[in-house]
Parts: C-alpha cells; structure tokens; sequence
C-alpha cells in the first residue's frame, strides 16, 4: 500500500516546479543560481520560489496562465477603447451639447482621472478580498456605465455615466501587473508586461471604427453598443476561466516544514516509505473546477484597507515609481490625449478638408508604432537573462534597462515631427511618421519601466500599483487637461514639438541614471524609514 501511495505522490509531484532562488539583502537583486533538483531557465533557477503545491498559481498549467493573460489584457484593450476611442465624437458633441470644443474634450479628461483614481479603491479590495471578485465586480460596472452612456440625451448625464464605466474598468490599469507578478517567473515579467502593455496600446485603433460609425443610424452611441457587447462577452470568459490568484504561499510553505515533522525527520526514526506517505499527504489536492468558479476569493485577515490606502502614497518618494508614473502620465497626456485632441480640429479644416468619418484614423499612425514594438516585448528579458549569466547568476533589476536606449530618443522625436507637422500644415503622412515614432518608443517605456519597478520592490506589488495608477492618471490629467487651450494660444510647435516633446526627452533621459545608479539607489532606499513603513527591515 505504501508503495502505491509513493508512486501516485511521485506522479502527482513530477509536474510541480522547484526552486532555490531567493532576493538580497538589497531589493531587486535576486540570486538565481541553480541547485541540484531546481527547475531552471537557461540555468537559472525560477523566482518567486513556487511551494510544492498544485493551487499555487506559480504551478499552474502553461495553457491556464496564457488564457488569463489573454482575458486581462483584452479587459485593458476594452476599458481604454472606450476611454480614448471617442475622440472623433468631440466636435459633435460640442454641438449636441451646446458646448465649447474645450469643455467637450472633458468627456476624455474626467473619466481619464476618474480611470485611474479607481485603483485607490479598488486595488485594496482585491488585496482583502481576493481578485476574481473585484474583477468580475468591476467588469459589473463597465458594462452598467457603457449602457448607461449609449442611453444619454444630456452633457451631465454622459459624463456621469462615463466615468462609472472609466471607474470600473481602471482595475485593469493594476490587475494586469498583478497577475503576472502572481503568475509568471521573474524572467518572464518582461514579456508579458509588455503584451498587456500592447492589449492596452493597441485602444488607440478605436478611434479608427469610432468615427466610421458617426454616418450610421445610431452615430456615436453604436460605439457603446459594440463595446457594451463585447463587455459582456469578456464577462462571460473572465467567470469561467480566471481563477483567484491570491495564494499565501508562506503560510504553505511553513505548514510544509513544520518543527513536528522537521523533528521526525532529524530523528530518523520513520520508515522510508512512511515518510514518502506523509510527504504526498502534505500536498493538496488540486482544486475542482467547480470550485474555481466561485464568485469568492481568498479573504485576507491581515490587511487592513485603510492603512494600504494612505501607505501607497508614500511610493511617490521612491525614485523608480515615480519614474513610472511621470512616463506613462506623459505618454499619456503629451501624447495619446494630444493626439485625440488635436488631429480631428485639423484634418477636417483647410488645406486637408477630410470628411468626419476619417477623423479617427490617425490613430494607424500610432498602433503601426506599437506593432513594429511588440517584436521586442520579451527583449528586456533576453537582455537580463544573458547579463545575469554573465554575473553569475545574481540579477539585478537594472540589467533589463539597456534595450530602452533607442526609445529614449525616437519618442521625443515623434512629438516633434507631429508638432511641426500641425503648425506647418505639412503632408498628412507626418502626422501618422510622428505618432508612429512617439508610440514605438512610448511602448518601451510603457513596457519596460514598469517590470523595472516590479523587480526592485516586488514585496509590496499592490501598493505600488495603486500610487503608479493614481499618479500617472493625475500626471495625464494635468497635462492633458488644457491641452487645447494651450496649442490655441501658443501654437502646435511651441507646445508640442517644444513642451511637450522636450519634457518627454527629459523624463526619458532619467535611463541613464538608473542604469548607472540604479542598484545604489536601491541600496539607499533599503536602509531608509520607508523600507520600515513598507516592510523591508
């Protein structure tokens, strides 16, 4: 009998990943180097290390993490299609509404913070209470708010109903990150942070159908109803095959090696094949999957929502967050809301006379710039992996920083050649070479910046994400906010070929200091009190 319980744990066992990775003393410096028995990458041992334990989302199948992946990240492409994708609706709904341009353009900017600031309230609950549940709750509310908007006859309705739709779906600004940091090793972060990062870049081609859908019967409110429908289906997939990834894989991996059994084990006094059954006893049993599809998740006793609210500010201090935030938060402002803003004003005025149903397209431009991107999504990893082995085995955070080089001129570049081409009135074609540029580096610093933050702290994920989606949010917002004002007053060139595009080069020029300085500013922020207020002793 023992015998057959020592061959169904060793079947039972053979697929589970092992590992004796650990980080240093210094946060974002991992020790990969392999021991006998490690599950390895290219002779790295995994990080985070996986317990022997078939729930633990780090031990789950291939195909079952690729489709969550896809979902989340089709969640980001939706939320912010139907941010940004409305566009093309400006000038009309600047005469529906009998609204200035400017005031119009809030419909974006409003529902832009409110986007964001949802991660404030959002990102502890799914800490308390598990993240399927917030997911699917969310995903409620993106779709009561798209709803909503298709049915609305006035300015004041539109805009509340925009903005529920925009607070439900800004959880996918965080969720994403956190699944990969719950699901993937550390040397795939940067790959599939960056398909997120496409799922979410890729919104940009929703201006695209928007404007054709402005001749049809409906008019601008088919866009909701397309993605109303869309929601729906997404809801649908999300209940069925995202499984709560909130796993306490300490408490696993302490009940595991346990003084009672660490006691018997030292004694020597079992059997051998009585400690084979007590070890596969030990294991759980993979869930059910009925059971995965319980609209609960893991509550967690220890949190204090509160306490996470208010603590998730003081990441603003930590250089490399703030890195993050003032990226995406000028990308954003500078670039995507610039570009939305502006390139329908002037392609339906002399000397380019299109038609409004082509208003929207400017955004090709911008995508093919994400696609001629996405080829390198996994090159930070391959960097990181080749300079890890060239150290040693020891990784450190900065090592993925190098291929972001190229970007950190070509995006800046981009803004310039828009700005010229909107105050010079130059061929149509810039518009799309400008944006194209701006996007293509953008995608690297949206990408990379990120998985750099979640390498150098990635004990405290969630607190972080929630000051990056707030920050960067606030950071869009503010520069977004008067966009149209300013390029009336000072002209296309002076704001965003001059502001906009050297702000953007400087914000970019911020690589070289973290990979230079990186580690020691990892160093220094370790021994200081927000390493205590955070957890880090």
């Amino acid at each position: 009998m023992a015998c057959k319980v020592a061959d169904d744990s060793q079947n039972q066992r053979s697929h589970l990943v092992r590992s004796h990775a650990h980080e240093e003393d210094i946060p974002g410096t991992v020790n990969v180097q392999a021991a006998e028995g490690d599950d390895s990458y290219y002779g790295q041992a995994l990080f985070p290390v996986p317990a022997d334990d078939p729930n633990d989302p780090l031990q789950w199948s291939r195909a079952k993490k690729i489709m969550i992946l896809i979902i989340i990240c089709i969640y980001s492409c939706l939320g912010n299609s139907a941010l940004l994708g409305t566009g093309p609706y400006l000038t009309l709904w600047s005469e529906i509404f009998n609204i200035s341009p400017g005031d119009a353009s809030t419909l974006i900017s409003y529902p832009n913070l409110a986007y964001g600031f949802s991660s404030f309230v959002l990102i502890p609950l799914y800490l308390k209470f598990g993240r399927r549940p917030v997911m699917l709750g969310s995903l409620l509310a993106f779709i009561a708010g798209l709803a909503g908007s298709s049915q609305s006859n006035s300015f004041a309705e539109l805009m509340a109903w925009r903005i529920v739709h925009c607070f439900g779906a800004g959880i996918c600004e965080a969720l994403p990150v956190q699944l990969v940091a719950d699901i993937f090793f550390l040397h795939e972060r940067g790959k599939y942070i960056g398909y997120y990062t496409f799922g979410m870049c890729f919104a940009a081609a929703a201006t695209i159908p928007a404007a054709y859908m402005l001749p049809t019967k409906y008019s601008w409110r088919l866009f909701f109803y397309v993605v109303l429908a869309l929601a729906c289906a997404l809801f649908i997939l999300a209940f069925f095959f995202v499984e709560e990834s909130s796993y306490d894989r300490e408490e696993h991996m302490n009940r595991a090696i346990s003084p009672e059994r660490s006691d018997r084990t030292i004694s020597n006094t079992e059997k051998p094949d009585e400690a084979i059954v007590e070890q596969a006893a030990s294991i759980p049993t993979r869930k059910s999957f009925l059971t995965t599809l319980r609209p609960w998740g893991r509550i967690d006793p220890e949190v204090k929502i509160f306490t996470l609210m208010w603590r998730s500010f003081t990441y603003f201090l930590v250089p490399q967050v703030l890195w993050v935030i003032t990226s995406f938060g000028i990308i954003i402002g500078l670039g995507a809301l610039a570009f939305n803003y502006v390139f329908p004003i002037k392609i339906m005025a002399p000397p380019y006379n299109w038609p409004e149903s082509s208003s929207g397209i400017q955004s090709l431009g911008g995508v093919l710039g994400f696609l001629f991107a996405v080829p390198f999504t996994s090159s930070s990893d391959r960097l990181a992996g080749y300079l890890t082995r060239k150290n040693n085995g020891i990784r450190e955070a900065e090592m993925r920083l190098g291929v972001m080089l190229p970007a950190m001129i070509l995006g800046p570049v981009g803004l310039v050649i828009y700005g010229l081409a909107a105050q010079l009135n130059l061929h149509w074609i810039a518009y799309f070479f400008g944006s194209g540029l701006a996007s293509f580096g953008g995608y690297f610093y949206y990408s990379f910046t990120l998985a750099y933050a979640v390498d150098s702290y990635n004990s405290n994920t969630s607190e972080m994400l929630i000051a990056i989606n707030v920050g960067k949010q606030a950071v869009s917002f503010g520069l977004g906010f008067g966009v149209l004002d300013w390029v009336m007053e000072s002209g296309y060139a002076a704001i965003i070929a001059g502001a906009f595009g050297g702000v953007f080069f400087v914000n970019n020029l911020a690589l070289i200091l973290f990979m230079l300085r990186g580690k020691q500013i990892r160093r220094f922020m370790s021994t200081s009190w927000l390493a205590k207020l955070h957890g880090r002793r």
